[in-house]
């Protein structure tokens, strides 16, 4: 949502995640280094929407 690219890594994921484009992720960008970050969360679907509905995702 700031408009920053950034490539993220799955911290201690030992079961398997795939992140594709237009998946809608949560990421803490790490404080050393700015381009780079942590995925901690992946929505559904069905959570999208309802991020949605309650007005959490603007320009999405």
């Amino acid at each position: 949502m700031d408009g920053v690219t950034r490539m993220g890594r799955i911290p201690g994921s030992k079961r398997r995640m795939r992140i594709r484009e237009g998946d809608v992720v949560l990421i803490v960008p790490w404080e050393i280094q700015d381009s780079k970050a942590d995925i901690i969360w992946k929505y559904r679907p069905p959570e999208v929407t309802w991020l949605q509905k309650k007005g959490f995702l603007k320009d999405f």
